[in-house]
């Protein structure tokens, strides 16, 4: 499809339905290892799982800081420049390159301290053993989660979203599958989860490595010009998406920690519920930025000021849509959501409903919030990104969850986020009409972000 010329929603829903199954790499594994080890092992399976959920926020945070920060650059360079070229293929390699560098290091970080980032995580002297056994088979595979991200998010800006949607599902299948059989039938547990995980994490890489022997392809590794220039502008304009991910991890953290303190054990394992719920959630949301990022990128750097506006309209609907489903889901069945997820025993499904219900009021404004890092980073403007991705994902966020409870009792922890995301929003609103409105005056040309 013409990016610059095609019709906008044509292009765009072609790019949401391709985006929301890409999108779903992060937590389509997570989803089904979760439902699976809650039945075979009960509430303490799930909150082993919680416990775990921050390594996946620092693994796929790291492969979307290298895809959305290479891509969104690769793209703008696309727009002034024409496809393919050595400008854009600079800021692939480059991209490829810190993939490789967070690779080595995550995987460095996990193999050699897991016993201490799982304590760090939440972890006590039950769920610990747990934990690390869902973790053992998914260490060999960190690599392999970190470059799915990142190729996932070319594939995107090199129109093959298809694919990339496609490679996600393949692996996605054997992983339903896998789980069954490596759990129930081989009797395995949580490590044949992991195991099953790690395995479709690899298929899914293989599928989307194709795109490379297709004539469609115009990704291409190169010596990349000024390298530590381009990593720069890869970090800086990546930082936001990163954050939202790393940050989920921070507030996993200390929600865990807090819920163990105030709560205990069976309202982690709720929580459990909640992370993944919220990850689908945030998952729509990611689909929305990333079937809008490639159109106004590319259309930001030709200087068509309209289809932008025309994509943001789209967006914007699309989000509205989201979040009222999800919330009425949260509201309506939140022990629906609890059978799903575990074998529950009466006390969890006497506490889940107020839980769930209080939390599942931040979806309202969570799919708007987090498109709207996509927008300002498409526009290069990460400045207003980073903000608004900081201010809710650690700043307003932390302070809610560790003062909250101490001030208004154990229950006021579960609005920490609604109250977080109602804050942010307001901020989100007044940039993106600043942002929105200033394509029109043209004072800043977009040819200055990229000059070396």
């Amino acid at each position: 499809m013409d990016l610059l010329r095609g019709r906008i929603s044509a292009i765009y829903f072609r790019y949401l339905g391709a985006a929301f199954g890409s999108a779903m790499i992060s937590s389509i594994y997570g989803i089904v290892d979760m439902a699976i080890v809650g039945q075979y092992q009960g509430p303490d399976g799930t909150a082993a799982l919680a416990v775990v959920a921050p390594v996946w926020n620092i693994i796929y945070s790291l492969g979307l800081l290298a895809g959305i920060g290479g891509g969104v650059l690769f793209s703008v360079a696309r727009g002034q420049g024409g496809t393919g070229g050595s400008g854009a293929n600079d800021y692939f390699s480059a991209a490829f390159i810190g993939t490789v560098i967070f690779s080595a290091l995550s995987w460095a970080a996990i193999v050699f301290f897991d016993r201490r980032m799982l304590l760090l995580f939440g972890a006590d002297e039950t769920l610990l053993p747990l934990a690390r056994q869902y973790l053992w088979p998914v260490k060999f595979a960190v690599p392999v989660f970190i470059f799915n991200q990142m190729l996932a998010a070319f594939l995107r800006n090199d129109g093959s979203p298809g694919l990339a949607t496609a490679a996600v599902l393949f692996g996605g299948l054997f992983n339903v599958a896998g789980d069954y059989f490596f759990v129930f039938t081989l009797d395995m547990g949580i490590m044949g989860a992991g195991l099953a995980t790690a395995i479709g994490a690899a298929l899914t890489l293989a599928a989307m490595l194709g795109h490379f022997f297709s004539k469609r392809n115009t990704l291409r590794l190169v010596r990349p010009r000024n390298l530590l220039i381009k990593l720069r502008k890869i970090t800086v304009t990546g930082f936001s998406t990163f954050f939202i991910d790393i940050a989920m991890g921070i507030l996993t953290v200390l929600f865990n920690r807090q819920i163990m303190r105030y709560s205990g054990t069976e309202a982690l394992a709720v929580y459990g519920v909640i992370v993944n719920i919220s990850t689908v959630v945030q998952c729509c949301a990611y689909s929305i930025g990333q079937a809008s990022q490639p159109i106004i990128s590319i259309n930001f750097g030709a200087g068509r000021w309209r289809r932008i506006r025309a994509t943001l309209r789209y967006a914007l609907a699309t989000a509205a849509f989201f979040s009222i489903a999800w919330t009425a889901a949260a509201l309506a069945f939140p022990n629906g959501f609890i059978r799903i997820f575990m074998a529950p025993t009466e006390m969890v499904l006497s506490i889940a409903p107020f839980i769930i219900r209080c939390y599942g009021l931040s979806f309202l404004l969570l799919p708007l919030n987090i498109f709207s890092t996509y927008y300002f980073q498409s526009l290069m403007r990460p400045e207003i990104s980073f903000f608004v991705s900081v201010s809710r994902g650690m700043l307003v966020s932390g302070l809610l969850i560790l003062f909250l409870p101490a001030a208004a009792g154990a229950r006021a922890l579960w609005l920490a986020m609604p109250i977080t995301e109602l804050l942010v929003s307001a901020a989100v609103v007044y940039y993106m009409i600043r942002c929105t409105h200033s394509l029109y005056s043209r004072k800043n040309s977009p040819h200055r972000a990229l000059r070396d």
